[in-house]
């Protein structure tokens, strides 16, 4: 994987940061932002699985739900998703509707697979590509990235 763009770098560690934040609320440790081509923020979210109960409320989810409501398609179009970990099936056709083009993320689904992977919680190993590819037009996807950053927010959360 060609190294990350200062920039790229910057806001996806501050994805892992809000992955931390939601681990730090209670929740499953996933954190996700949009933002303009300049580096702009637009919105951010948490994973709220646990404190919302409700297992749709994946970090990715959440973001494009507000993305969607307070963001015009043109917008939307121009930004680019940075995301704690890959994102899972829901969370890439999620992505994929909301014509979001570009995700960049850190820890990779298989990654989280072994980090989580007593076999006690669900995974579907679809990786993001795969659902991406699925769909015209496509969706830029650039990761792994910082793992070693990424997978220090999971730590010894899935024992």
């Amino acid at each position: 994987m060609p190294a990350l763009a200062p920039l790229d770098e910057r806001l996806l560690l501050a994805a892992i940061d809000l992955a931390q934040q939601a681990r730090d609320h209670g929740n499953h440790p996933f954190g996700a932002l949009l933002a303009t081509a300049s580096g702009e923020v637009l919105c951010e979210a948490e994973n709220t699985v646990l404190t919302d109960r409700d297992v749709t409320r994946h970090a990715e989810l959440n973001l494009v739900s507000t993305a969607s409501r307070t963001l015009d398609a043109d917008q939307l179009a121009a930004a680019t998703l940075y995301t704690s970990t890959e994102p899972c099936a829901m969370c890439a056709g999620a992505v994929y509707w909301s014509r979001i083009p570009r995700v960049v993320y850190a820890l990779g689904s298989d990654e989280l697979t072994r980090l989580a992977g007593d076999g006690t919680e669900p995974t579907l190993h679809l990786g993001s590509r795969a659902v991406f590819a699925a769909g015209t037009p496509g969706v830029e996807v650039s990761g792994p990235h910082l793992p070693d950053r990424a997978r220090a927010v999971h730590e010894g959360f899935w024992a």
